[in-house]
């Protein structure tokens, strides 16, 4: 039996996508193995959203090298979105290059290697969704598990490189999906998320009823009705796209949790424009009075760029401001990146110095510092149902786990395991943490 040594980078499309090709390489007679020295397949699931993260691969593949000339027969492969975007620079290095859409095809492309003939396979599909694998899980904890029910985005924001290396937008059959959620609930599992890079517009359309399509909303009351002890998440929303009915299901359902990643990038109306977001800063700010009318204690998570192309110290002030005004629990944060192909790199010049990025960022950061001790602050007194996860890093004593609103927490243990449900009540917090006593 081969053995497959898989190194995972990006988001949680990444993850679930390696579980994916897991369970494909399993069907055709490969292990996964944890230590690469004895791994005969090497592949690395890649993401091209940032710069740093491509050259972080490039770094990984001359190590991947040095297996490769210590032993006879391995083979190095890059699959997902790094591969889409530079599948003939990295064929020069590598022996195989898959794009996210041809991870079935991984068996066949591998089979036919040789010391002078690479694979590649790098074909966009409009149908495919892998709904009909099961995923092989690599949580560690088995309590939390990753659910795709859509694939690629139509959204083609200026700075972003999705649409050209994960395709169009495509909704995955909705009893597939629920199936994978309760077949994880059997196997112990108590908390699944739903991903998609925009998953408010989840849109399956029943070919022969249209009355049976299924929207989001529709979508997450299906997986909520498993069952009461089933914990249901999602990532992403975008806000242009998400919906009161799907706020007020959250508020339906206690199973669904309390939190709502919503990127804002900027807080200017002028930069989203040019970012191409479709939305204005007054629309965000409405969105959030929105779920915070229906859902007070929503936990709100988001992303901000600084330093896009032409971004005036206006735009910067306007950005602050609007983190100041929301008051989000955490954030993303970065110093804009230019990619090749996008529409930004075509049509504005990346123009804001190094320099000036990196000072914008800093104070973005400090700033979210200041915003998430402010956000935990108001959890002091709160009872909160926790769902354990494992041992503090800090005090094996101690058991941390996230509350509904996913702020993690940490609190004494009572010999729970991770997979139980515990209440807290908060004490005291870090900008970064909730410290709790027990409740009985």
């Amino acid at each position: 039996m081969k053995k497959v040594y898989i190194e995972t980078y990006g988001c949680q499309m990444n993850v679930n996508d390696s579980e994916v090709i897991l369970s494909i390489l399993q069907n055709d007679g490969y292990s996964l193995t944890e230590n690469i020295e004895e791994a005969d397949v090497i592949l690395a699931n890649t993401c091209s959203i940032r710069d740093n993260a491509e050259q972080r691969i490039w770094g990984r593949i001359d190590q991947f090298k040095i297996q490769k000339r210590n032993r006879d027969g391995v083979v190095i492969g890059i699959v997902g979105c790094m591969a889409e975007r530079l599948k003939n620079e990295l064929l020069k290095s590598v022996d195989l290059v898959a794009g996210p859409d041809s991870y079935r095809n991984l068996p066949a492309l591998l089979a036919a290697i040789r010391p002078d003939s690479p694979q590649m396979d790098v074909l966009l599909s409009h149908e495919e969704t892998y709904a009909d694998i099961t995923p092989v899980r690599l949580d560690k904890n088995g309590v939390s598990a990753f659910i795709s029910i859509m694939r690629g985005c139509n959204n083609v924001c200026s700075y972003c490189v999705v649409p050209y290396t994960r395709g169009a937008e495509r909704s995955r059959d909705p009893y597939t999906i629920v199936n994978e959620a309760q077949d994880l609930f059997s196997r112990g599992y108590k908390e699944v998320t739903l991903l998609g890079q925009n998953v408010d517009s989840y849109n399956w359309k029943d070919k022969e009823d249209p009355q049976k399509n299924v929207n989001f909303a529709a979508l997450l009351r299906m997986v909520a009705q498993i069952s009461p002890e089933l914990r249901v998440r999602f990532s992403t929303s975008h806000p242009k796209d998400i919906s009161d009915e799907v706020i007020y299901t959250m508020a339906e359902y206690e199973n669904i949790c309390k939190h709502i990643h919503l990127p804002v990038q900027s807080g200017s109306s002028i930069m989203l424009e040019k970012m191409r977001r479709k939305y204005n800063r007054e629309w965000y700010l409405e969105r959030v009075e929105k779920i915070r009318s229906v859902i007070p204690d929503c936990g709100l998570t988001t992303d901000v760029i600084a330093g896009f192309c032409g971004e005036t110290d206006q735009d910067h002030q306007d950005t602050l401001t609007l983190m100041e005004k929301v008051v989000f629990d955490s954030a993303f944060m970065f110093a804009y990146s230019e990619r090749p192909g996008t529409l930004a790199s075509r049509k504005y010049p990346d123009d804001i110095p190094y320099e000036k990025k990196t000072e914008r960022l800093n104070e973005i950061i400090s700033l979210q510092g200041r915003m998430s001790l402010k956000s935990n602050e108001k959890e002091i007194g709160k009872v909160l149902k926790v769902l354990v996860e494992g041992p503090s890093k800090k005090n094996p004593q101690e058991l941390c786990g996230r509350a509904s609103s996913n702020k993690m927490c940490v609190f004494p243990s009572r010999g729970e395991k991770a997979g139980d449900y515990c209440l807290v009540k908060v004490e005291s917090v870090t900008s970064a943490t909730l410290i709790c006593s027990r409740v009985d």
